[in-house]
């Protein structure tokens, strides 16, 4: 079972990135943070808003030397069709985990629908998980608080609760 402190499940899956096809791995960003973001199905309904959450806050993700990286069960087709019609702002790749073998690794496969659970997880420089949230499928996730804890985690300091970047951290 994944669990936070173990190594991060390596991948490799062809993916949609920005208009292309692309086969992307985890070794890929080797020393550089990375969110990857599990949604359940492309041409839905919450999917789109935490997507579009994702876009407008990956220059703040990119300048905190994270890369983001989303991830369905669907095709590679499928999210250059749905991508090229109603997301053109996504530019971080899109994996295709058509196998359903990512998605089983990271534990949020639900085996019966072959769909994921809105998971995230924040991975360090070293294929560390650092950090962990799955949602239930009807509940999007904070793209504010996933960058947030995102920034904690650099700091390698305690953080107290509602830390904020730029505030104290606890010294021991």
């Amino acid at each position: 079972m994944i669990r936070v402190g173990s190594s991060a499940p390596e991948f490799k899956a062809e993916s949609y990135v920005a208009g292309d096809f692309k086969e992307v791995s985890l070794k890929d960003y080797q020393g550089k943070w990375v969110c990857l973001f599990f949604y359940p199905l492309d041409f839905t309904f919450v999917c789109p808003t935490e997507i579009r959450g994702f876009a407008s806050k990956e220059a703040e993700f990119k300048e905190a030397g994270c890369q983001v990286l989303a991830c369905s069960t669907d095709s590679k087709f499928s999210h250059k069709a749905w991508f090229e019609r109603d997301l053109k702002e996504v530019k971080f790749p899109v994996l295709a985990d058509t196998a359903h073998e990512i998605s089983k690794a990271y534990g949020v496969l639900l085996e019966d629908k072959g769909i994921a659970l809105r998971g995230t997880f924040l991975i360090d420089p070293k294929g560390v998980l650092q950090w962990m949230s799955v949602n239930a499928l009807g509940v999007g996730r904070s793209v504010d608080e996933v960058l947030r804890t995102l920034k904690a985690l650099q700091t390698g300091e305690l953080c107290p609760v509602d830390w904020k970047p730029g505030s104290a951290t606890i010294k021991t």
